[in-house]
């Protein structure tokens, strides 16, 4: 059985970056779920050419995620998708934590990671062009302040960018964001094991922000009367 998870139903800062299509839908479909049961909602993804393959990235309040987190989200979320039926043929439902080179979807996210190296795509061009790469500064209301590494001759190094104007804002991975994540996951193991001494049980989690995933053994028919086959 997974640990509780404090804060439950008071994960509502807004994603100011989400997705489009059918990820949209299943995001909107999952976000609530995740919400109840005291997580957040990073990222949906869908790929996947011979198969589908639908990856549902969440987190904890404190931005960390166990493989016991990914197998409590699974089961709450499985039956859910099941009765909504957001995807007209079988898929492989996988649920992961952000990992270190994480996707930036919140405001607090560019807030907690400033200071890092990111690369940010935005939806319409800005300054005649639509990738970034560089150093996050901080935020400023809304936008997110990059000082760019590959500016051109004329360009100013520096440029604050909307964040809800951005298709996709992630981490680069470095050795700073390596060891600073590595620090970070000690400190949450520490604070993890403290409350389970006080509540009598085992300290046996790792809190780390190393990826960790838990995807189903298969494909889910969520086809009509095709999931009900040999039952």
């Amino acid at each position: 059985m997974a640990p509780a998870v404090d804060n439950l139903g008071t994960n509502c800062e807004p994603r100011l970056i989400a997705e489009q299509g059918i990820a949209a839908r299943v995001a909107a479909i999952s976000e609530p779920v995740l919400d109840g049961i005291g997580y957040r909602l990073v990222r949906v993804k869908i790929f996947g050419a011979d198969g589908c393959t639908v990856q549902i990235m969440a987190e904890r309040p404190d931005g960390t995620m166990t493989v016991e987190d990914c197998e409590a989200v699974s089961r709450a979320l499985s039956p859910v998708l099941d009765v909504a039926d957001p995807i007209d043929r079988a898929y492989r439902l996988e649920v992961s934590s952000p990992g270190m080179d994480r996707p930036l979807v919140r405001r607090s996210d560019f807030v907690r990671f400033a200071g890092h190296l990111v690369k940010l795509e935005m939806m319409i061009a800005r300054d005649g062009r639509r990738r970034f790469r560089g150093l996050l500064l901080g935020v400023e209301g809304d936008a997110a302040r990059i000082r760019r590494d590959n500016s051109s001759p004329g360009e100013s190094d520096e440029v604050l960018l909307p964040i809800d104007e951005m298709a996709e804002a992630k981490l680069v991975l470095t050795d700073a964001l390596i060891a600073e994540s590595l620090r970070r996951g000690k400190a949450a193991e520490r604070a993890a094991q403290r409350q389970q001494a006080e509540n009598g049980q085992p300290a046996n989690r790792e809190n780390s922000e190393a990826q960790h995933k838990h995807v189903q053994s298969a494909p889910v028919d969520h086809r009509g009367d095709a999931q009900n086959e040999g039952e």
